[in-house]
């Protein structure tokens, strides 16, 4: 966008359990929000369905530390010594052979702590089942140590209800015609539609014009969204 913006944008509302809509994942959030130390929990899925999120929220709850396969430094920040009480690992599918080995380090340490005073919390999220992951074998074994969810996509319903949940978190207001259109016209990804939403926020500020279907075409028109 190239309009200077002279209000500032709406803050992003951070992760959760509570503004995480569970769907069809009731069980996997009521296990996590009883959590322990000494437990592992790893949970896969499709893009979208929730795992960042999910990893996020549990990070900042138990004041953990979170990683992804572009994280700098990765595991190599956490000394044994010094574990925190929760550490999260996202999208371990995309891992190089290095960080598979730093992360099979971490599950043995994680298995000699489990039944002490150090004990600490381990999840794990990747894109496919614990036998259908394409990394080293002795970490593949590893992901099924304990508890494994599958972490299920939303229903259109359900999308809505997460979007307009958004929406509310932002101080936004949208009218029946925009997320009308938007879930016609637009992907039912639930981090596209986020991402769309604060993208609109940001439009709408700059151009200092509510959020309508016209601005809304407007602005897919200028950014070829």
């Amino acid at each position: 966008m190239n309009e200077q913006l002279t209000l500032e944008v709406s803050p992003v509302p951070e992760p959760t359990l509570d503004n995480f809509i569970a769907g069809q994942n009731a069980e996997a959030i009521n296990t996590l929000r009883c959590i322990e130390p000494g437990q592992t929990v790893y949970l896969w899925g499709s893009s979208g369905c929730g795992k960042t999120h999910l990893l996020k929220a549990l990070s900042k709850l138990h004041q953990g530390a979170y990683f992804n396969a572009n994280s700098l430094p990765f595991l190599e920040s956490i000394t044994f010594q010094n574990t925190p009480a929760l550490v999260a690992i996202d999208d371990i599918n995309q891992l190089d052979e290095s960080r598979q080995a730093s992360l099979f380090s971490l599950y043995n340490e994680w298995k000699l702590r489990k039944n002490t005073s150090e004990a600490f919390i381990l999840l794990v999220s990747g894109d496919v089942s614990p036998l259908a992951m394409p990394i080293r074998e002795d970490l593949r074994t590893r992901l099924g140590w304990e508890l494994v969810y599958r972490l299920e996509q939303l229903s259109d319903e359900q999308r809505l209800t997460a979007l307009q949940n958004r929406a509310r978190d932002k101080g936004l207001q949208l009218s029946h015609e925009v997320t009308h259109w938007i879930f016609t016209h637009y992907s039912r990804d639930i981090a596209a539609l986020f991402n769309l939403l604060d993208a609109l926020d940001t439009y709408s500020l700059s151009t200092r014009r509510p959020i309508t279907v016209p601005l809304l075409k407007a602005f897919l028109i200028k950014t070829k969204l």
